[in-house]
């Protein structure tokens, strides 16, 4: 039974409420493996025009517009929810946005104009975020604080787990080579899509929209929501208060405002390394799509298990140091990463043969970076899933709308920081082992940080009943 969104203790949510709630990232991943990140992405940048720079470049201008209006905007649209009570009815028309802008991707043939999909991602990522921002504030009225961090990660792992089905379903069934027409099983694509026309992975589109709005089903029909709060006008001006009053309130509530700081930093330096990883690899390998896109799925595999013990290890040493583990394992990474190189790893220190064995990753060093790879898919997830529970447990239930809302400010406000980074670096030294040396001191610089903030970081408000 929902209660006043005023409350500050769980209701008693049945395990299909808790399930319902974490099924909703099941539902949302795939929008960003295998539409933003695998397969319509890649179609938009090689095959879309016969300009790839100037697409690349428009794909890159995209990702801005969003960025800046989520940082905008979700500590905004936070603050109202606090205030309107019920968090589903804002998911319901963001939603209704997303899945309407992602189906929609499936009219982007080669040679259209390419402002009507830049125009649709974009709705379809602001939507996508801001949908998020209401989930993530419902999370601590559902569990105890105790269950916060098994929740979060279970939940995690299972938006990798479902992107990752979804994109292996995709790269066996529906994404044909234009050369060879087959897909990766050799097999032509499903319902006789012409991969000349890009329809394989125009479908990438249709197929993201329908999953999504088939899985936050659940969350709708059985996870309890936050009673009724103010009507939508007073709301909004009382949400737009209050984001000033939690503002200036920051400058007392010091230790929120480390961990956000903290989380802004080393989130750049993980989302770089999400970024760039497969690329940095591509340029020393000469990878290819395939050795890329199955990087990403051995990738999002060892997430899934990371997830799983993470919740564990939240439960019972907390998110704190289930973060500061992850952000240890990422920086161990991205220093193997970086010494790595064709014949030798570790800065040479450690020659290895050049023989090719031939096949997927054929020589040592390429063995050694997927082994290095291991350690980021074991740490990504948690050190996102912790991160959203340990902000859980610093709040109070009438305050978590507003400040999940500058959590996710917190993850866009400086997101082209370290990629701007790599680009300087490398352009300036013509080393990309330089650049991509520059995410670990994003990773160094929140791990510091963190070190110093209490946890949980602030002592959650306690706000009567209404």
């Amino acid at each position: 039974m929902a209660v006043s969104h005023m409350d500050n203790a769980p209701v008693k949510t049945q395990r299909r409420g808790i399930w319902g709630w974490m099924l909703f990232d099941w539902a949302a991943q795939p929008f960003f493996t295998v539409v933003t990140t695998f397969v319509f992405g890649p179609y938009f940048v090689s095959r879309l025009t016969s300009d790839p720079v100037s697409a690349q470049a428009a794909w890159s201008n995209m990702a801005t517009i969003s960025s800046i209006v989520i940082a905008i905007l979700s500590p905004v649209l936070g603050s109202i929810a606090d205030q309107s009570g019920p968090r589903k009815p804002w998911i319901a028309v963001f939603a209704a946005i997303k899945i309407t802008s992602v189906a929609l991707l499936w009219f982007a043939a080669p040679g259209s104009p390419i402002i009507w999909p830049i125009f649709f991602m974009i709705f379809a990522s602001i939507a996508a975020e801001f949908s998020t921002v209401f989930n993530d504030s419902m999370m601590p009225r559902l569990v105890s604080k105790d269950e916060i961090g098994k929740v979060s990660n279970i939940a995690w792992g299972l938006g990798y787990l479902g992107g990752m089905i979804v994109l292996m379903a995709v790269v066996a069934l529906l994404a044909a080579n234009p050369e060879t027409g087959v897909t990766l099983i050799g097999l032509p694509p499903l319902f006789g899509l012409d991969p000349h026309l890009g329809e394989d992975a125009r479908i990438t589109g249709p197929i993201s929209a329908l999953w999504y709005f088939l899985f936050i089903l659940p969350m709708f029909l059985f996870t309890p929501d936050a009673g009724r709060g103010a009507p939508l006008g007073k709301a909004v001006r009382s949400g737009l208060r209050e984001l000033g009053g939690t503002l200036r309130e920051l400058k007392r509530r010091t230790g929120i405002t480390k961990f956000l700081v903290a989380r802004m930093l080393y989130q750049d330096g993980v989302n770089g390394l999400l970024i760039l990883g497969g690329t940095f690899a591509a340029g020393m390998f000469g990878w290819a799509t395939i050795e890329i896109g199955i990087f990403g799925i051995i990738l999002n595999v060892v997430a899934i298990f990371g997830c799983i013990a993470a919740g564990w290890f939240d439960r019972f040493l907390g998110s704190k140091v289930v973060v500061i583990i992850s952000l240890i394992l990422l920086l161990v990474a991205t220093l193997g990463i970086i010494s790595t190189g064709p014949g030798f790893v570790f800065f040479g220190l450690l020659p290895l043969s050049m023989e090719d064995s031939g096949g997927l990753f054929g020589t040592a060093a390429e063995k050694a970076y997927i082994l290095f790879g291991l350690l980021i898919g074991l740490a990504f997830g948690p050190v996102q899933a912790s991160s959203r529970s340990y902000l859980a447990r610093s709040v109070s239930l009438s305050e978590a709308g507003r400040y999940f809302g500058i959590y996710a400010l917190s993850g866009r406000a400086t997101s082209f920081m370290a990629t701007l980074f790599f680009s300087i670096v490398t352009y300036a030294s013509g080393s990309a082992r330089l650049g991509m040396s520059t995410l670990m001191i994003f990773l160094l610089a929140g791990l510091a940080l963190l070190l110093i903030t209490p946890y949980p970081a602030d002592k959650p408000k306690q706000t009567p009943a209404q």
